[in-house]
């Protein structure tokens, strides 16, 4: 798949606020395991042992789209993991702003706050605060990709998400459309997570029904933009069966273009999915529409990470990192869905 230049900042910012990772989910599966060592910078090596084993107090989650319905659910369920183990959580409020969040961090570095758990407006633009964090003795994680200089990170499972989704729709592509139709596929590929999870649904689609054409591959990421970039697709393939999206959000938006144009929400020829696990998409889901599976995170599971993988580099644990699993639900899984939506309530 080609690949196109980085966009602006802006447009990073507006992922990671729609996909929460993702849940949008945000984003965005689970308690996750320890990822393997791949070789990590001996930045992140060096940062993690100026760390050094120690008692935690106190641990700092920047999430910084605070007007997001996801971030009253991580400060509560993180609050609670934290209480556990006996230890405060601290919250930024940086209200969607690049700079805000660049102050605010800083603010937290100055302070000496023992463990910042940190997901990046801009990757790029947080590298030297991270690095700052690292010469004065603390903690960094970061939530949602990698930075050179960190102790660890959370990720998401981020291309096992994208290729469950890929494989399931290739599936039900071959069982009902047998074999041949047409697909959109709405992408992102301006950072790890939005790459990852691209090159995972399309390859894996691709591989598993190569009789589908391939009618689209547009940037898409949130509901507006799944909405006016399905509907031009739309206008030039009226027939198209299938849309997948990197998030949920953008694949609801591709959902309700077909609706728009006039597609029966039970239609059997019809599939769009996307990956989060976000609550619409859910409903959708649960509800019996042609909207028929999200590649889904887990908050409960995120918010044990944000907890847990500090509490680990403190300790001194080896590969504190955790990959959060995510699952793949459908129809048939609304005990499944149930309790996700439960998490996000």
């Amino acid at each position: 798949m080609s690949q196109v230049p980085s966009p602006a900042p802006a447009s990073r910012r507006q992922f990671l606020a729609l996909s929460g990772g993702a849940l949008t989910a945000t984003l965005l599966g689970a308690a996750g395991c320890s990822a393997p060592d791949d070789g990590a910078s001996s930045a992140q090596a060096a940062g993690a042992s100026a760390a050094g084993p120690k008692t935690l107090t106190k641990i700092g989650l920047d999430y910084p789209f605070t007007q997001l319905p996801l971030y009253s659910t991580l400060v509560k369920l993180s609050s609670a993991a934290a209480k556990k183990h006996g230890v405060s959580l601290l919250t930024t409020s940086d209200a969607g702003s690049a700079d805000t969040q660049a102050t605010n961090l800083n603010t937290w570095v100055s302070q000496k706050t023992q463990a910042i758990v940190c997901f990046p407006m801009v990757f790029e633009a947080t590298e030297s605060i991270a690095r700052t964090a690292l010469d004065a003795g603390l903690i960094w994680v970061t939530y949602g990709g990698s930075l050179e200089h960190q102790s660890a990170d959370i990720q998401f499972s981020f291309l096992k998400g994208g290729t469950l989704l890929g494989e399931a729709a290739a599936k039900w592509a071959n069982e009902q459309l047998g074999g041949k139709g047409k697909i959109a596929f709405l992408t992102d590929s301006t950072i790890q997570l939005g790459r990852e999870r691209t090159k995972g649904m399309i390859d894996a689609f691709t591989k598993a029904a190569p009789g589908v054409d391939v009618v689209a591959q547009e940037q898409a990421i949130d509901p507006d933009t799944g909405l006016s970039k399905s509907r031009a697709v739309l206008a030039k393939h009226p027939d198209l069966n299938l849309i997948l999206g990197v998030t949920d959000a953008a694949a609801y938006g591709g959902y309700k273009a077909l609706q728009q144009t006039g597609r029966k929400t039970a239609d059997a020829r019809t599939f769009v999915g996307g990956q989060d696990g976000a609550a619409p998409s859910l409903l959708a889901i649960k509800q019996g529409t042609f909207y028929r599976a999200s590649a889904a995170l887990a908050p409960q599971d995120i918010a044990n990470a944000i907890v847990d993988v500090p509490l680990a580099v403190a300790a001194g644990k080896a590969n504190p990192s955790v990959q959060v699993p995510v699952t793949l639900v459908g129809p048939g899984d609304a005990a499944r869905i149930d309790a996700l939506l439960a998490q996000n309530s």
